[in-house]
C-alpha cells in the first residue's frame, strides 16, 4: 500500500473506525498523520500506524493538491472535501 501526503484514507481499527482522514504527514517509523477537520483537526492529528487504515483515494481535489504543495488548509475545507466524498450525490460532490 503506498499511501502519500493528500491522500483519502479509511481508518480500519479504533474508535475512529470507518471515518475518512487526509494524510497530513507519512512517518518514516510507518505511521502517518490524519486530520478530517471535525474530530481530529490540523492542530492536533491523529497519529495512526499505516496497517490500521487503508487507501480510499487519491482524488485530483484542491485540499489534496494543497496538501501536496504545501500550502495551508483550513479544518472547514478538509471537512468539506470529506462530506462530499461521503455524498457525492447529495452535495454535489466528486
Amino acid at each position: 500500500m503506498n499511501i502519500i501526503k493528500g491522500d483519502i484514507v479509511k481508518s480500519l481499527s479504533g474508535r475512529d473506525k470507518g471515518r475518512l482522514f487526509f494524510v497530513l504527514d507519512c512517518q518514516d517509523d510507518g505511521y502517518v498523520l490524519l486530520a478530517d477537520g471535525d474530530y481530529r483537526r490540523l492542530g492536533n492529528p491523529k497519529r495512526k500506524k499505516i496497517k490500521h487504515i487503508s487507501h480510499f483515494s487519491s482524488a485530483d481535489i484542491r485540499v489534496a493538491q494543497k496538501l501536496k504543495k504545501g500550502d495551508s488548509v483550513t479544518d472547514a475545507e478538509l471537512r468539506k472535501a470529506i462530506r462530499q466524498l461521503e455524498n457525492p450525490l447529495c452535495e454535489g460532490g466528486l
